[in-house]
């Protein structure tokens, strides 16, 4: 199995900069990210997601993602949606206000009382849904969640890594493109497939090329139509990177 990081959470918070409950999306998830959560979140820049960053975008297909939004718009749930895999969880302050009867945000630089107040609830409300993806095992090939059931309790892992908030774009998921049929795909963990099975010896050829097919197959969705594609390609790859990792 691929070395890979450890499961954790990304948060794609609003960008909406018109509006109060935008600046309330972006200062909740930097309290979970810095005080909250630190260890268990990673952020995902809206707008570098939307423009191809392949980072964010692979971090969001390896990973459960939260998606918090300002209204109901939508506008982070949906760009998660379109280019990565559905959201595990999506928020909207609007409706948290709505739900907990608070007065309307106000303010863009500097929020009122009430914006305050939301950043608070909302930051808190993110953190719960956090802990509950990590006590769920996440489907990577599927993009959704598995939940083992031990007796009457939902099994749950009570691992902890002690890290410092950081980016996804900086979350150590390599990623690699290629062409398949004339088409350019963006692979996760292709690199690191690469580099282990040189340095086990194996040689390119038919019998290697089924492992690294299988192996790829845990973490990117390949058709079965497409397989044979995918086998030339990872022949291809894998040659030139045996060669030229022998100079």
């Amino acid at each position: 199995m691929v070395d890979l990081p450890k499961k954790k959470v990304g948060i794609v918070a609003c960008s909406g900069e018109e509006l109060a409950e935008g600046t309330v999306t972006r200062l909740a998830a930097l309290k979970v990210l810095e005080q909250l959560r630190p260890a268990d979140t990673v952020t995902i820049c809206l707008p570098l997601f939307l423009a191809g960053g392949e980072g964010d975008r692979a971090f969001a297909r390896f990973y459960p993602t939260i998606a918090v939004d300002g209204c109901n718009l939508r506008c982070a749930a949906r760009g998660t949606e379109m280019y990565s895999g559905k959201p595990a969880v999506s928020l909207v302050v609007s409706e948290l206000v709505q739900q907990k009867g608070l007065a309307q945000p106000e303010g863009l630089r500097k929020l009122n009382d009430a914006g305050e107040q939301a950043v608070d609830l909302l930051a808190e409300q993110i953190a719960k849904e956090v802990d509950q993806i990590l006590g769920q095992k996440w489907d990577r090939r599927k993009g959704e969640f598995v939940l083992p059931i031990v007796g009457n309790i939902t099994a749950k892992s009570d691992i902890k890594e002690t890290v410092q908030a950081t980016c996804s774009c900086g979350s150590g998921i390599p990623i690699q493109k290629v062409m398949i049929n004339g088409q350019g795909v963006t692979l996760i963990a292709l690199p690191v497939m690469l580099q282990q099975f040189k340095e086990a010896g194996k040689v390119p050829g038919s019998e290697t090329v089924t492992e690294l097919l299988d192996l790829l197959k845990i973490y990117n969705p390949v058709q079965a139509e497409e397989e044979q594609a995918y086998r030339e390609m990872l022949l291809e790859e894998y040659s030139v990177y045996f060669e030229k990792e022998a100079v």
